[in-house]
């Protein structure tokens, strides 16, 4: 059974059989034929769907938020953003698909010639449990308009969100059997990919389920987009705003309780501000309220999963065995739910598990350096290359080194978000490809060329 458990009470509160191989047949099948017709539909056609889905999420956002939040945790006003969130990417592609789709002509002497935008087919969307809406619209908007189809393969701990996304796409006029949702195991989703009826993939996920799932794609020769794990670090330089600083890397620390691929996880502070910073970090972390997800007011709600928590209270434990300090937090809070505390550990180094692995949860590594050149070299020193904040005054400093961050993003004072007008992805063991912005809507399209010689006379 796929079943969905109350991170705030551990209890099950849905479980759904499985789809058989029947009924995961039947979906394919339908998602080719319904996108042969789709694609031939004109861009301006096509992003109608896109405005409908953002009315009906609209719409729906208590009701889908809610949803969330029993499902994962998510404290409520952040579910809420999500849809939100979710309506704005549909709405911005609905505006900017016709022309980032439309073609480019190419110069040449003899020729007028063009670049067309043609869409792959089927995609295949494995998609986490983090973000259960938002991962797959910031997807779906663009792919849809550039006249594909998809199905969604989400995460097990979810199955109500996954069921209601299809319910979204089929109240917003989606056309019959382009788009389906499969309650499948993760078993199944070899065979699916490795199917001729499925174009391309994109994966949302950890860097280990990436690596599997790039070499099974990679061996059916299909394309993939991978957004992965990360470690973003958050430099905060000795001319920086420390409070300014300090209030931000609250929230990108411990918003969706930790659980982001782009969260800030270690914070390299420059020695003669770090004092300064901690104390005022901590002061913030000490601040949010845990509780429980469905109060307005809470901040911390229980994480996804007990095995999370579990996880990542190892980690901790690992990092303050190797001689990192402990300024608050570090143990599961007792009772019911999945709850874990801000925690905040300092003078962290290279050589420790909190530097190391990715912390996917509510747990704050502080690494003192030196000077600036040891925060560059630190905050690369990692498998990850996803996102990354740097802290200064000196804004023409700031750009020179933001061409030194290995990073498929560099904020400059600021907090690393997702956001429909700019590419988002990761290198290194982050991933690649992109999405979100002119170059996500070109990642599942066949850049074709067109060339056209010169017409000769006729006779």
């Amino acid at each position: 059974m796929i079943t969905a458990v109350n991170p705030t009470t551990g209890k099950v509160i849905a479980a759904y059989k499985p789809h058989d191989d029947a009924y995961v047949d039947a979906a394919l099948s339908g998602a080719v034929a319904a996108q042969r017709e789709w694609r031939k539909l004109p861009t301006q056609q096509r992003v109608t769907l896109l405005t409908a889905m953002a009315r009906v999420l609209r719409a729906g956002k208590t009701k889908y938020a809610e949803m969330i939040t029993l499902e994962m945790g998510k404290p409520i006003v952040e579910a809420e953003g999500e849809i939100e969130k979710c309506a704005y990417n549909c709405d911005f592609y609905a505006e900017h698909a016709p022309q980032y789709l439309a073609d480019e002509f190419l110069s040449s002497n003899a020729t007028e010639s063009f670049a067309a935008f043609d869409p792959l087919g089927v995609v295949l969307a494995i998609m986490p449990w983090n973000y259960p809406f938002w991962q797959f619209f910031r997807f779906a908007a663009p792919a849809f308009a550039a006249g594909n189809g998809a199905i969604l393969k989400h995460a097990n701990n979810v199955p109500q969100c996954a069921l209601a996304i299809e319910e979204i796409m089929h109240e917003a006029g989606c056309p019959e059997g382009l788009f389906r949702t499969l309650l499948i195991e993760p078993s199944k989703v070899a065979g699916i990919i490795a199917d001729d009826r499925i174009a391309a993939v994109t994966l949302t996920g950890s860097t280990e389920v990436g690596a599997i799932v790039a070499s099974q794609a990679g061996k059916a020769l299909k394309k993939q987009v991978l957004e992965l794990g990360g470690s973003d670090p958050f430099i905060v330089l000795a001319d920086a705003d420390l409070e300014e600083a300090a209030t931000v890397a609250v929230k990108a620390r411990y918003i969706n309780v930790g659980q982001s691929c782009v969260n800030a996880k270690r914070f390299i502070v420059e020695d003669s501000i770090a004092d300064c910073f901690v104390e005022l970090f901590c002061k913030g972390a000490a601040a949010l309220k845990i509780g429980d997800p469905m109060e307005r007011d809470t901040n911390i709600g229980p994480m996804a999963r007990a095995n999370l928590m579990t996880g990542l209270h190892a980690q901790v434990e690992k990092t303050v065995a190797a001689g990192a300090s402990l300024k608050m937090g570090g143990k599961p809070i007792e009772g019911d739910g999945f709850y874990y505390p801000p925690t905040v550990l300092d003078n962290v180094r290279p050589d420790m598990v909190a530097f190391c692995e990715e912390t996917f949860g509510p747990v704050a590594a502080i690494i003192r350096v030196k000077d600036v050149d040891e925060a560059i070299r630190l905050a690369n020193q990692t498998e990850f290359g996803l996102g990354s904040a740097l802290w200064t005054k000196d804004l023409p400093r700031a750009r020179k080194l933001a061409g030194e961050i290995d990073a498929g993003a560099v904020f400059i004072n600021g907090m690393v978000a997702s956001d429909p007008r700019y590419p988002f992805g990761g290198i290194k063991r982050s991933g690649y490809g992109r999405e979100l912005g002119v170059y996500g809507i070109r990642e599942f399209v066949n850049i074709k060329t067109v060339w056209i010689g010169p017409a000769k006379a006729a006779r």
